[in-house]
C-alpha cells in the first residue's frame, strides 16, 4: 500500500530549549482510505547519541551518574546512564559521540561500533538516538570529564564489573531506555564471544 500523508497546516508553538510543532494533517489507513484531520503535537528536541564503554584493561563498564530533574518527581532524580548527549546542528552522529565521552568521562577512543539507531517516543517526539560501543585503555583517559561547566554538568565516572551490571539489569534497576538497550546488546555480546 502506497504510504500517503497530507499536511494540512503546520506551525511553531514554542521555540526554546525543546521545539513543539503543531501539525493538522490527514494519513492513509490501512484500509486505503485517508483519515478524518487530525491534530498532532511533536517535541522536536534534535538528534543524541550515546555510548557504551568498556575499559580493557580493567574490564570495566564506563557509565555516568549525574542528577535528571525529569526524573526527580516519579523516581531517584540521579541515573547510572552510559554516556549520552545531544548532536550539534552540522555535526556527524560519530563526532558527537567522540566529543560526548571526552566531556563526559575524559576518554578519547579509536573505534565506534554501531550498535542502534532509534526513537525514544515516536508517539511525541522526533528524537533519535545513535547509540554506539566503544573499547578503551587506561592510556585513552586524556582528561578528568566531569561535562561542561558552562552547561551546569556535574557528571560522576561510575566503573562497574560485568557481573555488577548483569545484576542490576536482572534487578530491574536500570531506569533509562538507552541504557538498558547497550547493556542488553552487551550482555548478548558477552555470551556470545564467551
Amino acid at each position: 500500500m502506497d504510504k500517503k500523508v497530507e499536511i494540512l497546516e503546520q506551525r511553531v508553538l514554542m521555540d526554546d530549549f525543546f521545539k513543539i510543532e503543531e501539525a493538522r494533517l490527514r494519513f492513509r489507513r490501512f484500509d486505503g482510505q485517508m483519515s478524518e484531520p487530525v491534530r498532532r503535537l511533536v517535541l522536536e528536541r534534535g538528534d543524541a547519541v550515546a555510548a557504551l564503554l568498556v575499559n580493557t584493561d580493567t574490564q570495566k563498564v564506563l557509565m555516568t551518574n549525574q542528577f535528571r530533574y525529569p526524573t526527580l518527581k516519579k523516581g531517584p532524580g540521579w541515573l547510572h546512564e552510559v554516556v549520552a548527549g545531544m548532536v550539534d546542528e552540522n555535526e556527524q552522529p560519530e563526532a558527537a559521540v567522540r566529543r560526548e565521552i571526552h566531556e563526559e568521562i575524559g576518554y578519547q577512543v579509536h573505534e565506534l561500533t554501531p550498535i542502534a539507531t532509534f526513537y525514544v517516543s515516536p508517539g511525541g517526539s522526533s528524537e533519535r538516538i545513535f547509540l554506539f560501543y566503544a573499547e578503551v585503555t587506561n592510556a585513552d583517559r586524556i582528561s578528568n570529564g566531569g561535562g561542561l561547566v558552562a552547561e551546569h554538568e556535574d557528571i560522576e565516572l561510575i566503573e562497574v564489573s560485568f557481573d555488577e551490571l548483569w545484576d542490576v539489569l536482572k534487578k530491574g534497576e536500570i531506569r533509562d531506555a538507552k541504557t538498558l538497550i547497550a547493556v542488553q546488546w552487551l550482555q548478548q555480546k558477552w555470551q556470545n564471544d564467551a
